[in-house]
């Protein structure tokens, strides 16, 4: 597993190449470090004259996985087999889901899935502050928030509907969640 910053992973790479063979399998949760990468400096850093067609699988988790709610994407480099995904699969379906994408998508899903959760806390916040004047005590708002969030989350896993049909769903014209959302969204217009 090489889980470390992208800043170093050349270093780590010339570090752990000795010991590498075609027989290993690294699995990369450095963020943008494409798969073509790790295979290169695998390969050139044998030492041996001979190039190392080295299984690399690239992984992009996220921090839900802490608590079994993780999301993780995962690619195969040149030389990973299906064995290899599969392996790559059960690691992360043990903290949480995974999905299969092309690597070429693998910079969208880290967008999503390992940037998601701070964009998720980041509205939660925003919602919790907009109930700072009229709204219950921090505690309440917070328990409030944070369950709601939760729950919105499953709904969409467990139903598989899209998440604007189920919006729609509690969504009544001119009702109190047409009214907040216009609201919410009028007085955090110029929020950064």
């Amino acid at each position: 597993m090489l889980g470390v910053k992208p800043q170093v992973v050349a270093e780590v790479l010339k570090e752990i190449a000795p010991e590498v063979s075609d027989k290993t399998l690294i699995i990369s949760v450095a963020a943008s470090v494409p798969t073509s990468y790790l295979e290169q400096h695998l390969a050139a850093a044998s030492g041996t004259g001979k190039e190392k067609r080295v299984p690399v699988i690239r992984a992009m988790p996220n921090t839900p996985a802490a608590v079994g709610c993780g999301m993780t994407g995962v690619c195969r480099g040149a030389h990973a087999g299906a064995e290899h995904l599969e392996i790559a699969r059960a690691m992360f379906e043990a903290v949480g889901r995974t999905v299969v994408v092309d690597e070429k998508n693998m910079d969208a899903v880290t967008g999503l899935s390992a940037s998601g959760p701070a964009f998720a806390l980041h509205n939660s916040r925003i919602a919790g502050r907009s109930w700072r004047k009229s709204g219950p005590a921090p505690r309440c708002r917070y328990t409030t928030g944070r369950a709601t969030m939760k729950g919105a989350a499953s709904v969409v896993l467990e139903t598989g509907e899209h998440p604007a049909q189920l919006k729609d769903a509690v969504t009544t014209p001119a009702g109190c969640t047409s009214t907040a959302s216009w609201s919410w969204k009028k007085a955090n217009s110029a929020s950064p």
